[in-house]
């Protein structure tokens, strides 16, 4: 009994400690596709309307439904993190150029505010549950994948 916990608490603690792979490490690996990461904002950002709408239903009654809200709430902020850290991580630090600003400047601004929408529009997300906050996201993401794409 005493090595099935303690087997259990190393593997739970090994998950806790262990760093966090980062999708995109910034190495030219070409391994990713812009086509794949702009799914998988959009699949990020469904989510957390699903989120949402879980979260206000369930709050009907809390007190039944207390863990199953706190466990959406905690995907919907995972979600809402995972959209800030590609558009930064893989868009702004990889993708968008810094010489468009030369060669397209419009272009460039345009990105650059969309992307910085997207990341406001992820934080909102994380602080309620305002399906209008998930439509902007969403509406955002829409944008910057029609102006990213060209």
């Amino acid at each position: 009994m005493k090595s099935c916990l303690f087997l259990a608490t190393a593997a739970l603690l090994s998950s806790i400690t262990a760093p966090n792979a980062s999708a995109h490490c910034q190495v030219p690996c070409g391994i990713y596709s812009d086509d794949t990461v702009l799914i998988d904002l959009q699949t990020h950002q469904k989510t957390i309307a699903k989120a949402m709408a879980q979260i206000n239903e369930l709050s009907k009654d809390t007190g039944k439904n207390a863990n199953q809200i706190s466990r959406w709430v905690s995907n919907k902020e995972d979600h809402a993190t995972k959209i800030q850290n590609t558009i930064t991580q893989y868009f702004l630090a990889q993708r968008v150029k810094l010489g468009e600003a030369d060669s397209n400047n419009a272009a460039y601004l345009n990105k650059l505010s969309l992307a910085h929408q997207i990341i406001v529009n992820a934080m909102k997300c994380k602080q309620t549950t305002d399906t209008e906050n998930a439509q902007k996201l969403h509406d955002a993401i829409e944008a910057f994948t029609k102006a990213y794409k060209g």
